[in-house]
């Protein structure tokens, strides 16, 4: 998950231990080190190919990646979102939403190049839903991040990861006007995104009512 900045930190401690994180991150860390024993085939046979869809492999190409850099951006994205949209919806229910948030964003991407030969991998479009969420339930927690020139700044979520998102869709536009593949799952991203927000709202709008009642 690539942009023009890095988030490194937010201010928004999480109640609990986010287990589920840790344990998807320390295990798309164990499967991209296995993946490097045999990394071409491992990629072919697992990779989702939208000319050969198949659900299996929607499943299995959100755990692999396709080097250092690819696998520490996804994972610092996971751990500094995941935990707090965790911390809300609980472990069961974010397990659960993690993987739907993953297939749909596959989905997404196959319809946008159904005929498509190359293998798409990748976390990313199960942790552009964890942002989407994010973005949902916490959209005035302060996020820190670096810029372009190693400059440090804080912006509210809702502007910063709603450029995050804006960018998605402007390099996804260009991709399909310009009919030139950037080689990233750019509407895997805009998916998982939009699933991510509207199960943020519906949450926020359900524990609203919850409230409401109580009073």
């Amino acid at each position: 998950m690539k942009a023009q900045f890095l988030p490194y930190k937010d201010e928004n401690p999480s109640r609990k231990f986010p287990f589920v994180t840790v344990t998807l991150i320390v295990l798309n860390v164990a499967i991209f080190v296995w993946s490097l024993s045999n990394f071409e085939n491992i990629i072919t046979q697992y990779g989702f190919t939208p000319i050969q869809f198949s659900f299996l492999t929607i499943i299995t190409s959100m755990f692999l990646h396709g080097g250092i850099d690819h696998i520490a951006g996804n994972m610092l994205y996971l751990w500094l979102f995941g935990d707090n949209v965790e911390d809300r919806f609980g472990r069961i229910k974010y397990s659960i939403f993690y993987l739907s948030a993953g297939i749909f964003a596959a989905l997404v991407q196959y319809v946008s190049d159904p005929l498509s030969t190359i293998p798409a991998i990748g976390a990313s479009g199960a942790i552009s839903g964890v942002l989407g969420a994010y973005l949902a339930i916490f959209p005035r927690v302060k996020v820190k991040a670096i810029g372009p020139f190693y400059q440090t700044f804080e912006l509210p979520a809702l502007y910063l990861i709603g450029f995050w998102f804006i960018l998605q869709l402007v390099m996804g536009s260009i991709s399909i006007l310009g009919g030139m593949s950037s080689g990233i799952a750019i509407w895997a991203h805009v998916g998982g995104f939009i699933f991510g927000w509207m199960i943020g709202k519906i949450y926020n709008k359900r524990l609203w009512e919850r409230l409401f009642r109580l009073r």
